[in-house]
């Protein structure tokens, strides 16, 4: 976690950019103070609880990333009336209006940052609709604050090799930067160029425009991210350690105490060249064994197989024996538990005891 973290700091420096990470993979006090440039911030969340929690540790710089809802003002208020600069972020007029009648109603400017769509992926106004960009940021002017801009390349989570990886970057750079431009041009503030995402942050060659990079996955990484390219398997920071509870020898399983509810449902690698089915299995020490993967998962039960088709050899573990599991998605994956258990490299020694969070508010 901590190469992880200072690998990305160093690039981003190269590139003249800061950071502010995504809290919401870890949704952890003790590893928010690791990865944000100073107590104070900055950061971003996902959740309105998340902005809650962090706030009460004294960060005080925040974006909460996902489209303001009109019923979530009074808790953004809350909230930033208790010191933190809480920022939002919208892309209709319909959202701006709110935004700004509630700044009016309170006395105080809410700031926002609109959502541009480098990529067509999910949310977001697109760069080149000049006219919807300039009614958001006057709706906002008229008793709210426009703080700037803000786009997230989920498109990258799709892209294979590193031309296409940057190709995403440059893509998602230009959409801001484009945006930005508009709004100036039509006499309106906006301070702040956001980017963001785990692939293009360590494939971007040239951010110019860009004020900040947002990435958060970047912390742990996952297998996902290692099917993009973005990592390799022993960049990945965090894995579920499980225990085995029986075999079916004729079937070619190994079972562990880990299913579901420990690992996730997500399978993030399906559509990848490489499908790590449930996760990756590792030794206690977290080396990967080749080709092992949990390929199903009941509630409490993970069933460990060779990959079908590979060379692999079952590795002969007996009862009680420990494995680790490399997850898909690690956002996924964690929000299945309550806290880290601390280790250092191969070390089973158990440091520290990180608590994290869940829920929405």
């Amino acid at each position: 976690m901590e190469r992880n973290i200072a690998r990305l700091r160093a690039r981003l420096d190269r590139l003249g950019v800061s950071l502010r990470p995504h809290l919401k993979t870890a949704k952890s006090v003790d590893v928010a103070r690791r990865v944000m440039t100073s107590p104070a911030g900055p950061a971003t969340v996902s959740t309105l609880r998340e902005a809650a929690q962090f706030a009460a540790a004294g960060v005080r710089d925040i974006i909460y990333a996902v489209g303001i809802a009109p019923s979530k003002l009074p808790h953004v208020l809350e909230l930033r009336a208790q010191g933190a600069d809480l920022a939002v972020v919208l892309d209709t007029v319909e959202q701006a209006q709110a935004v700004a009648q509630a700044s009016r109603q309170a006395g105080t400017r809410i700031p926002a940052l609109i959502e541009i769509d480098c990529d067509g992926h999910r949310s977001g106004v697109l760069p080149t609709n000049a006219q919807r960009l300039v009614e958001i940021g006057r709706a906002l002017e008229a008793g709210a604050e426009l703080r700037g801009v803000l786009t997230h390349a989920g498109g990258s989570y799709t892209a294979r090799g590193s031309e296409a990886l940057r190709q995403c970057a440059e893509a998602e750079r230009r959409s801001v930067v484009e945006a930005a431009t508009t709004l100036r041009e039509a006499g309106l503030a906006c301070p702040v160029v956001s980017v963001g995402s785990t692939p293009t942050a360590h494939n971007a060659t040239d951010l110019t425009g860009v004020t900040e990079v947002r990435a958060g996955v970047f912390v742990f990484f996952d297998l996902v991210m290692a099917g993009i390219g973005v990592c390799q398997f022993e960049d990945i920071a965090v894995s579920v350690l499980a225990t085995v509870v029986g075999h079916q020898r004729d079937k070619g399983w190994i079972l562990v105490d880990a299913g579901w509810m420990a690992l996730s449902q997500d399978r993030g690698t399906r559509k990848q060249p490489v499908d790590q089915g449930y996760g990756l299995v590792c030794d206690a020490a977290g080396t990967p064994y080749a080709d092992l993967i949990v390929a199903d998962a009941n509630q409490e039960h993970g069933i460990i197989t060779v990959r079908p088709g590979s060379d692999g050899v079952l590795p002969d573990l007996a009862i009680g024996d420990r494995v680790r599991i490399l997850p898909n998605h690690a956002c996924a994956t964690t929000a299945q538990h309550r806290s880290y258990h601390v280790v250092r490299g191969s070390s089973d020694k158990v440091e520290a005891e990180w608590s994290r969070f869940g829920g929405w508010q």
